[in-house]
């Protein structure tokens, strides 16, 4: 390593951070160096526990905010040069300047005295750097401009995420979120959606969970059950008003979750879909079936899910037993025509970030035409048309769905969507693809919650 004249400040880059540009004072009284930092918080496993912390990388300025995190290297006591001892976590980058680098340690303080972000110890300044204390920036000058720059921020290293995942659920896909996250270095917590509850105030929202008010997570991955839907989505619009990322919105899990609604949303975004009737009066009965055409017919429950209450009328007659049966129950369903060409057949395709990222044939047990896997259908991959691609792309557009499974019929006249699911399952379709989906599912989330600065705006 080629040797290094330091004045007293000097540019230097923290790029294992996302801090490609801070000035730095150099502090040849401090054994180690340390970072001005704020929100300092610990997560992960208590074995291998980690700190996230924000930095404001412009001297002077809060507008521009990096979140930075960290394996926890040590916890020690430290004393500042005015004699107050604070016991702070040490981590372990790499510090880069003029081209060398080379790996230090750092501590974090929340100091807001503080005039430098940056203090660079004895540890951090090798033998081969010597000191003129009586100048500055003796080594080549940088720019907080790169905090603005594209090319930076597409650059920034990946940081561990803490990531919540809501479901009641121990099942295949939600053991895959945290077995992928883990794998990847994040943190992933399985959060009971009924246990939360939250504070709902205009200046500092929160959720709370076993009588402790949740931390801040990077991103939220909604696993909820039907039967939950009106209180899951009210806890994902609490993370939503304090800022979290969720991968799926609770305006689009509302909207496809009510079958009628989600009939109503793609028919206004002019997606093929079955022809679709729905009456309240039972006076309605056979208007509603001749706004269908003719049998066969489906009867379906509004909140039906895995194919339960979805019932095939193979005769008007049988329909309108079926109608008035559910009529009876007082239950909300709709009436819906039967795509007798797709023979018990239906494609699941499964959208990631605006792409259908794998599509597989799922195909009825024998005699049901119903061609759910849960309820004992099979599975394969299949190669799908440009124009099935683009009707999954669309729907799942329609409801502002970050992840989704886009249920599609094959008629004569065209792909037809049955349902977009909000909070599909992975096992099928990891298993009959091959592919692993819940990796495409985090390499979205990382790309949306990189370490890029956050522009505060001015009250």
């Amino acid at each position: 390593m080629d040797s290094l004249h330091f004045g007293w400040e000097e540019w230097i880059g923290l790029p294992e951070l996302g801090l490609p540009a801070l000035k730095a004072k150099i502090d040849t009284g401090a054994r180690t160096s340390a970072l001005h930092a704020h929100d300092i918080e610990v997560f992960g496993p208590a074995a291998k526990p980690k700190v996230r912390f924000n930095v404001y990388p412009v001297a002077g300025q809060t507008q521009v905010q990096v979140t930075c995190s960290a394996p926890i290297k040590d916890r020690r006591e430290v004393t500042s040069s005015n004699g107050e001892s604070e016991l702070r976590y040490v981590i372990e980058t790499t510090l880069e300047v003029a081209g060398q680098s080379w790996p230090i340690e750092v501590t974090l303080t929340d100091r807001s005295g503080m005039t430098s972000r940056m203090l660079l110890g004895r540890q951090a300044l090798q033998d081969h750097i010597s000191i003129t204390a009586t100048e500055k920036r003796l080594q080549p000058d940088l720019s907080y401009d790169v905090y603005h720059s594209a090319a930076v921020r597409r650059a920034a290293p990946q940081r561990a995420l803490r990531i919540a995942v809501l479901s009641r659920e121990d099942n295949y896909s939600t053991n895959r979120l945290v077995e992928v996250g883990e794998a990847r270095g994040h943190t992933v917590e399985v959060i009971d959606t009924t246990r939360c509850y939250m504070a709902i105030n205009t200046m500092a929202p929160e959720v709370h969970y076993d009588g402790k008010r949740l931390p801040r997570y990077d991103a939220i991955v909604p696993r909820i059950g039907a039967s939950i839907t009106p209180y899951g989505t009210a806890v994902i619009r609490q993370f939503e008003t304090i800022g979290t990322y969720c991968v799926n919105g609770s305006a689009g899990i509302t909207a496809s979750r009510d079958k009628l609604h989600a009939h109503q949303v793609l028919a206004s975004k002019r997606i093929g879909m079955p022809t679709t009737a729905f009456a309240a009066s039972p006076k309605d009965t056979g208007n509603l079936i001749g706004l269908v055409g003719a049998a066969p017919l489906i009867v379906k429950l509004l909140e039906s899910t895995q194919g339960k209450g979805v019932v095939l009328a193979e005769t008007k007659k049988a329909a309108e037993s079926v109608i008035d049966a559910f009529r009876g129950l007082r239950a909300n369903f709709l009436v819906q025509q039967f795509v007798k060409e797709a023979a018990g057949e239906d494609i699941r395709c499964l959208v990631i970030d605006g792409k259908v990222v794998a599509s597989m044939k799922r195909t009825g047990a024998e005699g049901d035409f119903r061609s759910n896997l849960h309820r004992g259908g099979s599975a394969k991959t299949v190669r799908i048309t440009k124009e099935e691609r683009d009707t999954a792309l669309r729907a799942a557009r329609a409801f502002g769905l970050g992840k989704a499974g886009v249920d599609l019929l094959r008629s004569e006249t065209g792909p037809k969507v049955l349902e977009v699911n909000s909070s599909p399952g992975f096992e099928g379709i990891e298993k009959a693809t091959g592919k692993d989906i819940v990796g495409m599912l985090y390499d979205m989330i990382e790309a949306r919650v990189k370490p890029q600065p956050v522009r505060k705006r001015k009250g």
